[in-house]
């Protein structure tokens, strides 16, 4: 299988991360202008990230002389191992969810900062107590400028929401229950995997990154029966709206679930150099990118109060030096 050696190689592939998980929202902004129903965008979007799982994992996943090739590290996996990589996908899968219908609710420039900074502090410290690599200083001030800047943008949604009328609370609400559970998929999805496969063979029973990503989307897809299933009838939308829903439509939540995907896998493949916590933290840079194009690009705080800006401008502050002492604390 491909490994990664370099940290250089390692801290592109998390930057790389960070724009991928940012971005792919976008595509669910894009479907929602047509008046797609997210449940329906979502089923894509498993889709998505279903197949290029599978892809990666005949591909890179079966090529080069490090580890296992995909095929046989499946055949030589431990039953706790799967069930781990496979839950890591369940909790995931629900998380993103609620996370979605935040989006939905709120825009990116909220539910990303404080559901996805809300995860990235959950899963940091979790990774970190599994795999301590990096300065334990430099990434408890990062995470501390992250819980600043997730403060920020809830301080902010709510002088929106007074301004418009609105009730933020729904928002903020998905966001934060979204951010807990979605904390608790990557160290899931991390103890699946071999410790130190880039640098010595698997352990007997562990996953290859490859194979637990092919899980953990199993998980992802399986769990979408259930939940999203509850989400369509909550929304009065049936499986015959979907595949009656134009090639466009669809096309854009394959789209986006390809993309979150190929950040998750170039994500573990940098935790092989980086660490998890560390690789897992920067990712989650994903919370600046997302609020860059909610702020931006879809103008989502156009009429809010005077003052809000200031907040937004605290927001952006807290996590940018928040992630550039996370990077450092690898070095």
């Amino acid at each position: 299988m491909f490994v990664v050696h370099n940290t250089g190689i390692a801290i592109l592939f998390c930057v790389i991360t960070m724009l991928g998980w940012g971005s792919w929202a976008n595509t669910q902004k894009l479907s929602g202008k047509d008046r797609w129903p997210f449940e329906l965008f979502y089923w894509d979007f498993a889709i998505g990230v279903s197949a290029f799982s599978l892809v990666f994992a005949f591909t890179l996943g079966s090529a080069g002389a490090a580890g296992a090739p995909f095929l046989e590290n499946l055949r030589a996996m431990s039953g706790g191992a799967a069930a781990r990589a496979v839950v890591s996908g369940v909790l995931f899968n629900l998380a993103n969810i609620l996370l979605v219908v935040a989006i939905d609710a709120a825009g990116m420039a909220v539910a990303f900062p404080v559901g996805i900074g809300l995860a990235l502090v959950i899963g940091t410290l979790q990774s970190y107590i599994l795999s301590p690599k990096g300065s334990v200083g430099l990434l408890a001030a990062g995470v501390v400028l992250i819980l600043f800047a997730m403060a920020m943008s809830a301080l902010a949604h709510r002088r929106l929401g007074q301004a418009k009328q609105t009730n933020p609370a729904r928002g903020l609400a998905f966001s934060v229950v979204a951010g807990c559970l979605m904390g608790f998929f990557y160290p899931q999805l991390s103890a699946a995997i071999s410790p130190d496969f880039a640098a010595h063979a698997l352990r007997p029973g562990m996953l290859s990154p490859y194979a637990a990503l092919v899980l953990f989307s199993a998980g992802l897809f399986a769990s979408n029966f259930v939940f999203n299933t509850i989400f369509m009838r909550a929304g009065k939308v049936s499986y015959g709206d979907y595949f009656r829903g134009p090639a466009r439509l669809h096309s854009l939540g394959f789209l986006g679930g390809c993309i979150w995907m190929l950040a998750l896998s170039l994500n573990v493949l940098a935790a092989g150099v980086a660490g998890p916590a560390i690789s897992y933290a920067l990712g989650q840079g994903a919370t600046l990118v997302a609020a860059i194009w909610g702020v931006f690009i879809w103008r989502e705080f156009v009429g809010a109060p005077s003052g809000t800006g200031n907040l937004i401008a605290l927001m952006f502050f807290g996590y940018v030096i928040g992630l550039i002492l996370i990077g450092a604390a690898s070095l």
